[in-house]
Formats: C-alpha cells, structure tokens, sequence
C-alpha cells in the first residue's frame, strides 16, 4: 500500500492505517510510515498540510504522532505507538500531573524503538491506555536506525482488538 503510493494522507479517513502494523505485531513498520509521513506530507509553509484540516485532524494527526502515539479508534481507551519525533515532550494534565515523553537518541534517522520504559519499568507494548497517561509519569524510548523486530511483538504486546484470534501468522 505505502510502497506502491495507495495511501493518501490528505484522505483523513485513513490516518489510522500506519498504525495497524502494531495490532500485526510489527510495529517497527509503523514506526517507519508515521516518521515518512510527518516527513513529506508536513512541512513549515502556508501550504504545508497535504489536505484540509477538517475539524483540525490533519494537524492533530502530527501533534500526536509526533508525541509517539495516536488515538487509532476514537472512544478506545487506548493510544498505538508510533515513533516520537521530539526528545522530550511533556504534556501538563488537568488533574495537575505531567506525563512525560522522552526519546533518547531520536534524530531524523533513529526512528525506530530498540526499548522502552515506563516509570522506569520495562515497557513492552505497542500501545498505551488512557488511564496510564493521566496517572502521569515518563515514558522513555531508547531509539535507533535499525528496527528492532523484537520489541512489542508478542500478541499480548499488541493493542487489544475486538477480533478472539490473531488473523495472521
């Protein structure tokens, strides 16, 4: 689909599918589309955004796909994880807490998640949910310039689906 230029980013329908290749298990797939994507489809100009920001999603695509998540199915409790683009993010929340994210070592090149820690305790999955983030604290990502196939590939890694049984092998 990405390879043979299917996907139109400017369709805002479709602003999910990067980040199916998590509920696969692969999410360093997804790690590589979102960061192509805030790559050549935003840019800092007028024109800057490859379709309308219908309702503003255009650009709250590349606010949260550049804090490394994204709400893939609006009123899940859940965030996928793609690939952070900044060192450090914090977000300031309503009940006074922070949640915090760090990339250590992101650059235009280190886009892929070699780890990750949450609170300082290993951090597996290939998503987040909302609960963790508004109890506050600091998700880290160790990045790098090659995929690491082994983070978050496990089905109970994966962000949870209303399908029984995986669909892939």
């Amino acid at each position: 689909m990405f390879s043979e230029h299917r996907y139109w980013h400017g369709n805002e329908p479709c602003h999910q599918v990067p980040y199916l290749f998590n509920y696969a298990a692969q999410p360093w797939k997804t790690q590589r589309q979102v960061s192509d994507i805030r790559h050549t489809e935003y840019d800092n100009t007028p024109g800057g955004l490859s379709g309308n920001d219908d309702a503003g999603q255009m650009s709250a695509w590349y606010v949260f796909s550049a804090m490394g998540f994204y709400p893939v199915c609006p009123g899940d409790p859940y965030y996928v994880i793609g690939s952070p683009a900044f060192e450090k993010m914090t977000i300031h929340l309503e009940n006074g807490k922070d949640f915090i994210v760090k990339a250590h070592g992101v650059s235009e090149d280190n886009i892929y998640i070699q780890s990750a820690t949450l609170d300082g305790r290993k951090f597996e999955n290939s998503y987040i949910t909302h609960k963790q983030i508004l109890e506050g604290g600091i998700l880290e990502f160790v990045m790098g310039n090659i995929p690491n196939k082994n983070w978050a590939t496990k089905k109970e890694n994966c962000p949870p689906s209303i399908l029984k049984q995986r669909v892939y092998n």
